[in-house]
């Protein structure tokens, strides 16, 4: 992507996790199965991506091939509160593209009970072809991809 300059943190056989810088902000990529103590690691490596960030950003959030099925709770809850802390930083608003109808649909609950739903979207990848386009215009236009 252009203006996108990549800070690969971490990867290994079954796991992956990434913060790329983007005109728009960030993009966190996470695959594969991400144990508690890798989370706490991308946290960390999270807040030093965040050193001299813009006062307002967006952040692309692609979970397509993370297996969140395979994820404990205290795992699910880290990647939570990272994501909180970009919010915390600046974030105005994010889009997660997922990769099933039941993993979009149980987020977009969470994200209604949370109240998050007012600068979070969430975008199904594996029946929507257009789902980076749809996520940027979100991040960067406000433009609903709904």
């Amino acid at each position: 992507m252009k203006g996108q300059v990549g800070i690969k943190i971490g990867f290994r056989c079954n796991a992956m996790y990434r913060v790329s810088k983007a005109s728009y902000g960030f993009e966190l990529t996470f695959g594969g199965s991400i144990s508690l103590d890798e989370m706490k690691q991308w946290r960390v490596e999270a807040v030093r991506a965040l050193v001299g960030a813009p006062d307002s950003f967006g952040v692309l959030i692609d979970m397509r091939t993370l297996k969140g099925d395979q994820l404990d709770s205290e795992t699910q809850e880290a990647i939570v509160e990272g994501i909180e802390l970009f919010k915390r930083s600046g974030m105005l608003r994010s889009c997660i593209i997922l990769d099933s109808v039941q993993t979009t649909a149980s987020y977009k609950r969470r994200a209604r009970e949370s109240r998050t739903h007012f600068f979070e979207r969430y975008i199904n990848a594996s029946v929507d072809p257009r789902w980076r386009v749809k996520a940027l215009e979100w991040i960067e236009k406000q433009k609903d991809p709904y």
